[in-house]
């Protein structure tokens, strides 16, 4: 019985899948050339891949470099170690690698002259944003943050009052990669903010130690943190949790602030004005944005994402 063997050719043809005529704007994909043919044949049923051209290498002859093993140790240690000197002492500090410090981050950055260090207990920054609400992909933004995604070279399907990623990861991935770029940059992951650092009632940077040690702290003997001094500390930490809103509660505990009522429960239109209305420097030396900000000024949560960007520099560059 005759079978159909499948073989993948490269042609600047038809495929539905990538139609250049979708609805998403922004940077362009280029187009794939790929096709699938039907092959008849009695063999057996089978799946064969050609390319119009050859390797640019014989993989029976591929090897990598050789290097030691305390060369690995060594690179590793001695930048890692470096960039804590570095940014022991540093302009800005964000704690809180999600949407929120993540675009707070990029824009401050733009200033060559502007040293920002990101806190992130997390082994993978992003928070919430790899994914869109109750673990679904797509990401919906609300005009005009669309105009940050232009910027960063996002496709989105464009509607009325809103555009669609197609994928939450196409944001936190394009707009991490962009950010890790810059050389006054530096993103310390799975790394806590345990305390903050305070002076004459001013937030003066904040006390780290690793994540696992911070949440762990009960069941091993004693091991003391590290600092980070700041000219301004960003508290994006999201909100309420394990390490959820941490800069507002540490400021209530030390009798910085009166109280942190929490968030109210859902309206997306009324608590994204409210994000942007209330995002400030709430004690000296330190700001507070994102869903921390409903956290202590009791407005109602949200799915928000990326309207954060065009708020956020005028204070902490203030």
């Amino acid at each position: 019985m005759a079978t159909i063997a499948s073989s993948f050719t490269f042609t600047p043809q038809r495929h539905a899948l990538f139609d250049s005529s979708s609805s998403f704007h922004g940077t362009r994909l280029a187009p794939p050339s790929l096709r699938f043919l039907s092959v008849k044949s009695d063999a057996q049923p089978s799946i064969s891949v050609s390319a119009s051209s050859s390797p640019p290498y014989d993989l029976k002859e591929f090897k990598f470099e050789p290097i030691k093993e305390s060369i690995v140790s060594r690179e590793m240690t001695r930048r890692y170690m470096m960039d804590m000197i570095t940014y022991a002492d540093t302009d800005v500090v964000i704690v809180g690698a999600g949407s929120a410090g993540l675009s707070c981050a990029y824009e401050l950055s733009k200033n060559p002259s502007v040293q920002v260090a990101i806190i992130e207990q997390s082994v993978s920054p992003g928070g919430g944003a790899w994914l869109g609400g109750q673990l679904f992909s797509a990401m919906v933004v609300r005009k005009p943050a669309h105009v940050f995604l232009n910027e960063l070279g996002i496709d989105y399907d464009e509607q009325d009052n809103y555009v669609v990623i197609k994928h939450a990861a196409l944001f936190t991935s394009t707009i991490m990669s962009k950010l890790l770029a810059r050389p006054n940059v530096k993103l310390f992951n799975a790394v806590a903010a345990e305390d903050l650092i305070v002076k004459g009632g001013r937030v003066g940077g904040v006390v780290t130690n690793w994540a696992l040690v911070s949440m762990n702290h009960d069941t091993q003997s004693c091991m003391d943190p590290n600092v980070m001094e700041a000219k301004v500390v960003v508290s994006s930490c999201g909100h309420d949790g394990p390490f959820g809103a941490t800069g507002v509660k540490r400021l209530k505990s030390i009798g910085m602030i009166d109280s942190v009522p929490g968030m109210k429960a859902l309206d997306m239109n009324a608590a994204e004005d409210a994000i942007v209305r209330l995002t400030r420097e709430i004690v000296p030396g330190m700001i507070v944005t994102g869903m921390e900000v409903a956290e202590i000024d009791g407005s109602p949560r949200m799915v928000c994402f990326l309207l954060f960007p065009f708020f956020i520099k005028w204070p902490v560059l203030d």
